[in-house]
């Protein structure tokens, strides 16, 4: 089916608005054709992933569209970059590859984007409606979108994020279409323990298995007594989108596309069906680590993605004004750091060990320490997934509490049920 562009998109493409915006349009209109879209539709906002540096070019490309006189014609807000502008903490970037980093978030707040600096958006107020269209980028905040805020966006990578923000459009295709957020697959939990499934490390490690499973397919969630929490549900999008290639899922029950099973399968009957066990939970959580059996850990590091309010609060009742042995990293958006610096409730938990990390997050810019053999703890499904390959360190998992005990002791403590 040939893409078709209205008298006003062909306009804007042919640089009836400017150099910058016709580059945005092409790029859009380009990117639809080889995704056999029929059409471009309206977005009511974009989140914008492109802005943590990989190399020169994504700085260069940044600059060209400033150039070019490009602005964003949507809502966007804007992804962790490469350094916490926040001045919370400090990385290892060398100075070349500093400079370009910040060159590249000047570029981005220069094309009108918000300076969220978040992975989180939706914890930072950003929460499109249910039904809209949006162009999203970022794993988690695609799943989140799609899933948790009914919203529809496909999962945007770098510089076709920006393209479609300042175009105002994106392909209609994939998640966009109501028929292609059909669940296939029932992922039933109704046969586990329910003190697990009401512990807070259950969603990560549910999460990667999940992602695992169905790979880019949509499932169903059956099971689910109550609804979990919103931090719940970021973490298990966040882990299956890491896993997986999951850009959408429904927990029956609780997200607003699966009311019911039947709802999210859209009457459909499903083509298959995965009965989940403690044994699978138990290999799963297993799988989350790479250290397992260190007698110590060098770091831990918590807030991926971003650490909500609630989080921090959870975090403060267990550190208790205790002194870690080891420092303990908690990423964060600007959003709630401003709500830590109103109370007094920051300086507090640095005092004890606590390193708050805004803007950023230590597995997509170098923060933790250069160490030889080096083991980071962590209560996050996506921390234990990239952290390996991404900073050098072995990985062990673990719930918040073990993650703050293990911190106060220099070495893996967990609790006899985990």
């Amino acid at each position: 089916m040939a893409l078709e562009l209205t008298a006003e998109q062909r306009a804007i493409a042919n640089g009836g608005s400017g150099e910058g915006a016709a580059m945005a349009m092409r790029i859009v209109a380009a990117t639809a054709e080889l995704m056999g879209a029929p059409s471009l539709i309206p977005i009511a906002s974009a989140h914008i992933d492109g802005a943590l540096y990989h190399g020169d070019s994504g700085t260069l490309f940044a600059e060209r569209l400033v150039d070019c006189g490009a602005r964003v014609s949507v809502r966007s807000t804007l992804n962790v970059g490469s350094l916490d502008l926040a001045a919370c903490s400090a990385n290892r970037l060398p100075p070349h590859e500093r400079e370009m980093a910040r060159r590249m978030m000047d570029a981005y707040r220069k094309l009108g984007c918000e300076p969220s600096w978040t992975c989180a958006p939706y914890q930072a107020g950003h929460r499109p409606a249910a039904g809209t269209d949006v162009a999203w980028g970022e794993s988690n905040a695609v799943v989140f979108c799609n899933s948790v805020l009914g919203a529809r966006t496909n999962r945007y990578g770098d510089f076709l994020d920006i393209a479609c923000a300042i175009a105002g459009v994106a392909p209609f295709y994939g998640l966009h279409r109501p028929e292609n957020r059909r669940a296939e697959i029932i992922f039933d939990v109704s046969g586990l323990n329910p003190d697990f499934l009401a512990s807070e490390s259950a969603w990560p490690i549910l999460g990667s298995l999940y992602g695992r499973e169905v790979g880019a397919a949509i499932g169903v969630v059956e099971g689910i007594a109550r609804h979990p929490g919103e931090d719940a549900l970021k973490a298990f999008g966040a882990a299956s989108a890491s896993a997986g290639a999951v850009g959408l899922f429904h927990v029956a029950g609780v997200t607003p596309e699966a009311p019911t099973v039947a709802a999210a399968l859209q009457g459909q009957e499903p083509r298959m069906r995965l009965d989940v066990t403690m044994e699978m939970v138990a290999d799963s959580r297993t799988r989350l680590s790479t250290a397992l059996g260190a007698n110590r850990i060098d770091a831990v590091a918590i807030g991926s993605p971003h650490l909500s309010i609630e989080e921090f609060e959870r975090l403060e009742v267990l550190v208790a004004g205790r002194r870690l042995k080891v420092p303990l990293y908690a990423c964060t958006g600007r959003h709630a750091l401003a709500a830590l610096d109103r109370d007094g409730r920051r300086a507090a938990l640095e005092r004890c060990g606590v390193v708050i990390v805004a803007d950023t997050c230590v597995v997509v810019t170098p923060i933790l320490p250069d160490k030889k053999d080096a083991v980071l703890m962590t209560n996050s499904g996506k921390f234990a997934h990239y952290a390996p390959g991404n900073t050098g360190y072995g990985v062990i998992y673990g719930s918040l509490a073990e993650c703050v005990a293990s911190a106060m002791a220099g070495e893996p403590v967990f609790e006899a049920a985990a």
